[in-house]
């Protein structure tokens, strides 16, 4: 297999900082089309307290993740999470991005260019994943699937539009925390740029190294 055209490849930065998602149409378990009639209060209460309680119930997961930008140009990699606010996407060998989250800050390192750039978790979509203050219930509207075990979760703050939106895509699974698997996002930025990526393989509870979520500084300034 022939090195990928890693300047093609890139993603733009901050679409790479903020995506994980795959559009609904393209899961494999993609719902139907929604019904007409929208669901009721109190079944969209029940759904959002049920998405955000199996986000919560993970404790750490690692999955495999595909990642296609707007440009459909694709990246693979894998994905480490622990709970509160630590996230670590590695990708695929050639590829000289890393993303990591230390708890606090999302840092975007580009060994290519010797660039770091860094974000505080709650500025971004992922700060509904991560960031343990934020209140997913409070931003989050559910979109109608069709299909009584698959969530459609977007969350946004109407206050910050420049955060973004990130659409969680939740797959109902007894082993999984919680009882529903997380799939997938849909992240779009400030200027609407979408990024998807597909998850698979994930697995739940693994230990996860202390030094998972630190880096290497590109700039010549030792180890973070």
């Amino acid at each position: 297999m022939h090195k990928p055209q890693l300047k093609a490849a890139r993603p733009p930065l901050y679409a790479a900082l903020i995506a994980l998602a795959v559009p609904a149409a393209s899961l494999q378990a993609a719902p139907e089309p929604a019904p007409k009639e929208a669901p009721t209060p109190r079944q969209t209460n029940s759904q959002v307290d049920q998405a955000v309680a199996a986000l919560r119930a993970i404790s750490t997961l690692q999955a495999d993740f595909v990642q296609t930008d707007r440009n459909g140009q694709r990246l693979t990699g894998v994905i480490t999470l622990q709970r509160p606010g630590k996230i670590r996407f590695q990708y695929q060998p050639g590829v000289p991005l890393l993303i990591v989250s230390d708890g606090a800050a999302l840092t975007m390192i580009d060994y290519e260019v010797r660039q770091v750039q860094r974000w505080p978790i709650r500025n971004s979509p992922l700060g509904a994943l991560l960031d343990p203050n934020k209140d997913v219930a409070r931003y989050a509207t559910l979109n109608p699937t069709g299909r009584s075990d698959v969530i459609s979760l977007e969350v946004r703050d109407p206050r910050h539009p420049e955060y973004g939106t990130i659409t969680m895509i939740m797959l109902r699974k007894a082993s999984a925390p919680g009882g529903y698997e997380l799939n997938s996002w849909v992240s779009l930025d400030s200027q609407n740029t979408r990024t998807t990526v597909r998850l698979s393989n994930q697995r739940y509870g693994i230990a996860v190294p202390a030094n998972m979520f630190r880096w290497n500084d590109p700039r010549g300034t030792g180890r973070k």
